[in-house]
């Protein structure tokens, strides 16, 4: 009996990360007892995500933006990340996971204040707090991806003001959508392709993490409107050790972002690490070449964003693609990321300051396509979602999918600017940012003069 409860699990738990879409799948993970092994590849994967924001992403952002900026970007990350903290743990994980009055929409409160959740509760094989705080860790990264876009102009207390609202009311119903049991785990049968389920594939995030930051990172750009003196004025980043540094980290930490959704220590999460790194060495290459066809010369800046863009594209296909999918998805991502950060940016002049769209939004765009078609079988992939059977229909979910979360995404994002705009104002003033955010909303250098 343990056997085939452990074969179900496997079967089903890449189609919802640890929640509870089908009542069998609930059932089978009561039944099981703790694996150690489980746990203490979890409690790995946790921490390498939680890496992955603090350093990772604070310093490769902190290289990017120019000097008298510098603190001010890994003030918001590191502020970020315990604000998100708290508000998981308060009502965050309960609004996620647990089933509510609006169960298609967003989760209900049993789990308020991590209600019920003591050393003994188990989400699966694993310690149900271990489950909470490494999803804890992707409520924390996300929006921090959100501050590139919107880097050396908003006011921190708008930042923080802005990140709750966006916590509240985008980034946890979109989770409760695809992982908590909402009506994108069950788009097959809503639009009428089976009977019962047919979700959208989003094995670690493509549309709950990368579209949803992206689109939300250019609303920010474009509600706040350029940098002084952007296009003109040169800005180039003031420190590529520290970006390269950061994003090493990233591809690193985001071993455990992908393989750890798995929350497993089995063959899914092996082939998960394998795919993620595949994918990341295509797409660093596929960066760096384009950059070397179109400007001469090979730079640091473009295989390191090219690798970020590999990492965001084969996010929501690493637990079902196989390794020359992976492939596939980290040139196409990176190409079209490519194309939307250098080219099409320039030619529509908004100031998306470090990318977050052209790189989170646009690579995740492509991958969380892509999901549907790699995973395909004749092409290597595991299979379509439960009750899906051809490549069209899975690509149709994908596609639904990543629509629904950039017009809810977007849209949320613009009122939730537009309210913080009015009560406390976003942006800084014209001396504040030409003195730099360090000193004008931290009263700190990160430099010497």
């Amino acid at each position: 009996m343990h056997l085939i409860l452990v074969s179900i699990r496997r079967l089903l738990w890449p189609l919802a990360i640890g929640s509870s879409l089908l009542p069998a799948l609930a059932l089978a993970q009561d039944a099981l007892a703790l694996d150690a092994g489980n746990t203490a590849w979890m409690l790995t994967a946790t921490a390498l995500v939680l890496f992955m924001t603090v350093p990772g992403l604070s310093l490769f952002y902190a290289g990017l933006v120019r000097a008298k900026n510098m603190l001010s970007v890994l003030m918001q990350c590191f502020a970020i990340t315990a604000l998100m903290s708290l508000l998981w743990a308060i009502y965050g994980y309960s609004l996620a996971t647990t089933p509510g009055p609006l169960q298609g929409f967003v989760g209900g409160l049993d789990k308020l204040f991590l209600l019920g959740i003591d050393r003994e509760t188990l989400n699966g094989t694993i310690p149900e707090s271990l489950y909470m705080t490494f999803q804890m860790t992707f409520a924390i990264i996300t929006p921090a991806l959100i501050v590139g876009a919107f880097a050396e102009r908003m006011k921190f207390s708008a930042m923080l003001l802005f990140m709750a609202l966006w916590l509240t009311l985008v980034y946890i119903p979109i989770w409760h959508w695809v992982w908590g049991g909402g009506w994108i785990a069950n788009l097959g049968s809503i639009i009428g392709l089976t009977e019962e389920g047919g979700a959208a594939l989003d094995f670690a995030g493509g549309t709950v993490v990368h579209i949803n930051a992206g689109i939300a990172g250019l609303m920010a750009a474009l509600v706040l409107g350029p940098r002084k003196g952007y296009p003109t004025v040169a800005m180039p980043p003031h420190n590529l050790g520290l970006t390269v540094t950061g994003a090493s980290m990233l591809w690193v930490g985001w071993f455990g972002f992908n393989a750890g959704s798995q929350l497993a220590a089995d063959q899914i999460a092996g082939m998960a690490l394998t795919v993620t790194q595949l994918a990341t060495a295509a797409a660093a290459l596929t960066w760096m070449f384009a950059e070397w066809i179109n400007h001469g010369k090979p730079s640091v800046l473009g295989i390191a964003t090219g690798a970020v863009a590999g990492l965001v594209a084969i996010t929501p296909a690493s637990g079902t693609a196989g390794t020359m999918g992976a492939i596939a998805i980290g040139f196409a991502g990176s190409l079209m990321a490519f194309i939307a950060s250098t080219k099409i940016k320039r030619k529509l002049g908004y100031d998306d300051a470090l990318d977050v769209w052209g790189v989170h939004g646009v690579a995740g765009i492509v991958g969380a396509i892509l999901t549907g078609v790699f995973a395909a079988p004749t092409l290597g992939g595991a299979g379509f979602a439960a009750g899906i059977d051809s490549m069209g229909a899975q690509v149709l979910i994908q596609f639904i999918s990543v629509l629904a979360t950039l017009i809810y995404g977007g849209l949320l994002s613009w009122l939730i600017l537009l309210v913080v705009k009015a009560v406390i104002g976003l942006r800084v003033t014209e001396e504040q940012e030409t003195m730099g955010l360090d000193l004008a909303q931290h009263d700190e250098r990160g430099y010497i003069l």
